[in-house]
């Protein structure tokens, strides 16, 4: 089964990270796996955004033109791709920085102030944690163990900033698990 999503945002917001965490956790559970990632002419503050591709067998091409899901950071995110999910797919929506709600009636919304949120986990630069979190949660693509490790992997030796991934991960988690109950 093939399961896509589209990670997108500013520059700068962590989100080609968590593309490669989910990327490390679907192939930690044996899954076939693709990671594009696309950048603005800006360095930071400007767009950015990768597709992760996962599948039981082969990836036959990291492109995806109608997303399953899409984890949106920003407002110019939600513009861009919140058209392009197929029917039924997933959107998870940053409240802190996006100032409306989805306008298609036909997907799954997550709406959830990741900023807020992890700032309350001891850093608000792990919003795109709480982010993956709740995309995670939301839709079982991966394990939660799978990522776990992989967030421990990306942080290496740096263990203080390393739990508070854990906790700002854990905490989109259930409230993705949540959303969707």
């Amino acid at each position: 089964m093939t399961d896509d999503v589209v990670m997108a945002g500013f520059g700068g917001q962590g989100l080609m990270a968590i593309g490669k965490i989910l990327a490390k956790a679907a192939m930690q559970d044996g899954r076939h796996v693709t990671w594009l990632p696309s950048y603005g002419p800006e360095m930071r503050g400007g767009t950015a955004n990768c597709v992760v591709v996962m599948d039981d067998e082969p990836v036959a091409s990291p492109v995806v033109q109608h997303a399953r899901a899409a984890i949106v950071m920003n407002k110019q995110s939600i513009d861009k791709f919140e058209p392009t999910l197929v029917p039924g797919g997933l959107l998870v929506v940053n409240s802190s920085l996006i100032d409306r709600h989805a306008d298609r009636t036909d997907l799954r919304v997550v709406e959830l102030p990741a900023n807020t949120l992890a700032e309350a986990a001891g850093s608000e630069k792990s919003a795109n944690m709480v982010m993956l979190g709740a995309y995670v949660g939301a839709s079982g693509v991966v394990s939660g163990a799978s990522v776990e490790h992989a967030i421990e992997l990306n942080f290496g030796g740096k263990k203080a900033v390393a739990e508070t991934a854990l906790a700002a991960y854990r905490r989109g988690f259930e409230l993705g698990r949540a959303a969707v109950a």
